[in-house]
Order: structure tokens, then C-alpha cells, then sequence
């Protein structure tokens, strides 16, 4: 066991180093070849979409180089090119851009397609391992993502090729990225449902608890009574606001726990004697994850939500921020 054990560790450990040592060959290649420059050139002029397509283990890294690109500000599709070849083709036009994956450039159901492709007189970029093949002839530029060997022992499975085609996929959607301008608020938009999504696109007033479901006293109600709206709205603090609705001041659980140690009657006691006056607030069109940062700075769990006019529209707890996974 042990040394079937070594054996696997040493393997993967060179799989990783035929890889790595393939992508620094391309990236020394560059250093020499303006290709990549040209083929952004291309696909930041295109005025419509970039369609990728390959077969087999090109066409897996087609599909995420498409989708990469799609995410970062490029519009994008995977076309598969067997399909394309029956119908699939309809969806490209004049204004794309092609970017077509082939190791050996010789692809049957890819070389099928490219007649069709030229005649469009859309752009072609040929990502290949064989700068004399088929189709690194008929593209407009060619990507060469030739390597000394794979990592297969074999020699045969694609590996330290798929590694390279990968990269530089990630090469060019990143220096598409940066050209077109992109920003972190760009890719909140097309990643909504991820975690930076939810922190760039999520406002205060997407969470906040308004109406009814916010507890506020009058300024001359007595403790008594903002305990009893503390406890109907279950937020463990009650606003305590002015005539015109403003908040002039925030009663908390923890206010009532300090209490215990020097009040005996609390009856007698007005809110407007124990509140903290000047309650933090924040706008209802300001981010959430601002309202968490201003939390984790003064170290409360709630905060009261204002307009421009200074009147209490809403109330947040940490747990509502939670919930929409803000945090």
C-alpha cells in the first residue's frame, strides 16, 4: 500500500510539473509572437459574439473558455461543432468572431464547419498545436498552444494540452477584461447569485424591515411601552422617534440589561430618559454590505434605516443580513 501510495504521489507530482513547465513554454512564447495581441484586437472589435467550438476534450475547454469569457464583460456562446454542423450553425453570424480548438488543427467535424464560417466572413481565430495543419491555415490569426508532451504517460491522453488551451483562454478573456474596462460592480451583474453578487447588488432597502415590522415609540412613551413594542416587532430594540417620524433616539435589549443593576421601578421611567440619543442610521439606497461594516465597527446588531428627510423608513438586524446572505 505504501508504495503504491509513493508511486501515485510521484506521478501526480510530475503530471503537475509537465503542466506547469508547458505553460511557462507559452509564456515565453509570447514573449516573441504578437498573435495574442492581434486576436484581442479582433474580439474587441467584434460587434457581435464570440462563438467557441471544439470536440472532445477541446470542446470541454471551449465550453469554459465561452463561459469565461461571457462572465467577464465578452458576450460568449459554445457551439458544438457536430451540432453546427446539422443545423447549430444558424446561430452564428457575419458579426462574430469564431474561435475555433483543435490540438492537431486536422479536426473531421470541426475542418466540416470552417467552409461554412469563411463564407460568413465573420473572423476566425485557430487555437492548434500545429502551426502548418488545416485550420491554422484558414484562420485570420492562430494561436499556437503546442506542447513538448503531455502528461499522460502515454503521450496520448490530452493533458498538458488541455492545461495550455485553458490558460490562454484565461489570457485573453483577461485581457478583454481589462480593455473593455470591467469592473467588480460588471461582474456583480452577471453573477448574481454568487456571494459578490449579493454584496455588490443587495441594498439596504432590499433587506430592510419596513412598515408595520418596524418598532418605534413616540418620544414621551414610557419604558413600559417600548418594551412592549420591543417584544411585539422582536428586533431587541425600538426606535424612538419625534412628531414628524424622526428618530431621535434607539433603546436596545442590552440598555435594558444594564438597566437591572440601577432602576427599581420601571414604571416610573420615561424612554426619552434612557434611550441613546443621536442612533446610528443609514439610507435605504446605500449598499448592505455598508450597513454590515458599519455594524462590525461600533459592535450593535441593529440599525435604524432613514431617508433623505432624516424619517425612519426601515430597521435592520444582523440576522437580516444573514438571511439575504450579505454576510
Amino acid at each position: 500500500m505504501k508504495a503504491t501510495s509513493e508511486r501515485a504521489v510521484a506521478l501526480a507530482r510530475t503530471t503537475l510539473q509537465i503542466e506547469a513547465d508547458a505553460i511557462v513554454a507559452l509564456h515565453a512564447r509570447l514573449a516573441t509572437d504578437d498573435s495574442v495581441g492581434r486576436a484581442v484586437a479582433l474580439l474587441l472589435d467584434c460587434k457581435g459574439r464570440v462563438v467557441v467550438s471544439g470536440i472532445g476534450k477541446s470542446g470541454h475547454i471551449a465550453r469554459k473558455i465561452a463561459a469565461t469569457l461571457a462572465s467577464t464583460g465578452t458576450p460568449a456562446m459554445f457551439v458544438h461543432p457536430a451540432e453546427a454542423a446539422h443545423g447549430d450553425l444558424g446561430m452564428v453570424t457575419s458579426d462574430d468572431a469564431f474561435i475555433a480548438i483543435s490540438y492537431s488543427g486536422e479536426s473531421a467535424e470541426l475542418m466540416a464547419i470552417m467552409p461554412v464560417v469563411k463564407r460568413m466572413g465573420g473572423v476566425l481565430i485557430a487555437m492548434t498545436g500545429k502551426p502548418q495543419s488545416s485550420l491554422a491555415q484558414l484562420a485570420d490569426v492562430h494561436l499556437d498552444i503546442s506542447v513538448e508532451k503531455e502528461a499522460c504517460p502515454l503521450n496520448l491522453a490530452p493533458t498538458a494540452s488541455t492545461t495550455v488551451t485553458l490558460a490562454l483562454g484565461d489570457a485573453l478573456a483577461v485581457a478583454l477584461l481589462d480593455l473593455r474596462g470591467f469592473k467588480e460592480e460588471d461582474f456583480a451583474r452577471s453573477h448574481p447569485g454568487g456571494a459578490l453578487g449579493r454584496r455588490l447588488l443587495t441594498h439596504v432597502h432590499d433587506v430592510m424591515r419596513s412598515g408595520e415590522r418596524v418598532p418605534k415609540v413616540p418620544v414621551d412613551a414610557t419604558l413600559l411601552q417600548a418594551l412592549e413594542e420591543m417584544t411585539k416587532k422582536g428586533m431587541g430594540m425600538t426606535a424612538v422617534v419625534d412628531a414628524d417620524d424622526r428618530p431621535v433616539g434607539v433603546f436596545t435589549d442590552g440598555d435594558l440589561r444594564r438597566m437591572f443593576e440601577r432602576v427599581q421601578d420601571f414604571t416610573q421611567v420615561a424612554i426619552r430618559d434612557v434611550m441613546h440619543a443621536s442612533p446610528r442610521g443609514i439610507a435605504p439606497e446605500r449598499l448592505a454590505v455598508d450597513a454590515v461594516a458599519v455594524m462590525e465597527q461600533h459592535r450593535i446588531n441593529q440599525m435604524l434605516v432613514v431617508d433623505l428627510d432624516g424619517k425612519l423608513v426601515g430597521a435592520l438586524h444582523i440576522h437580516d443580513l444573514t438571511q439575504a446572505k450579505v454576510i
